[in-house]
């Protein structure tokens, strides 16, 4: 079992940049893929990016492409989400989630998740 918790969302203006974090406690992250969700409003849980548990490996959805970085300190236990030049359309809650398995984007693929942290990007 692992506990997820997510933290530094916020308000911020177009443009501008936010980083990420999803916490791991209860077993070591490094036994499992890890990724980035988000969902907005009235519609469904998307994928934003995904790592391998050595962190060697990562991919993302195509409208973060060259914006977003995904990143993980397994000494730490923690996985981090930069994202620059933010949008409007960036506005989402964002999740962590973890898969004893392969990471394949697909919600069905994870075994945890995290709370969520809100993000909001003003125009």
């Amino acid at each position: 079992q692992v506990q997820l918790v997510e933290s530094g969302g916020g308000l911020v203006q177009a443009g501008g940049s936010l980083r990420l974090s999803c916490a791991a406690s209860g077993s070591t992250v490094n036994a499992y893929d890890m990724a980035w969700f988000r969902q907005a409003p009235g519609k469904d849980r998307s994928f934003v990016a995904d790592i391998s548990r050595g962190g060697s490996l990562r991919s993302y959805a195509d409208d973060v492409k060259g914006r977003f970085t995904i990143s993980r300190d397994n000494a730490k236990n923690i996985m981090y989400l930069q994202m620059n030049s933010l949008k409007p359309e960036d506005t989402a809650e964002y999740y962590c989630a973890a898969a004893r398995g392969r990471s394949t984007g697909d919600l069905r693929a994870y075994d945890f998740w995290g709370q969520g942290t809100q993000v909001t990007v003003s125009s």
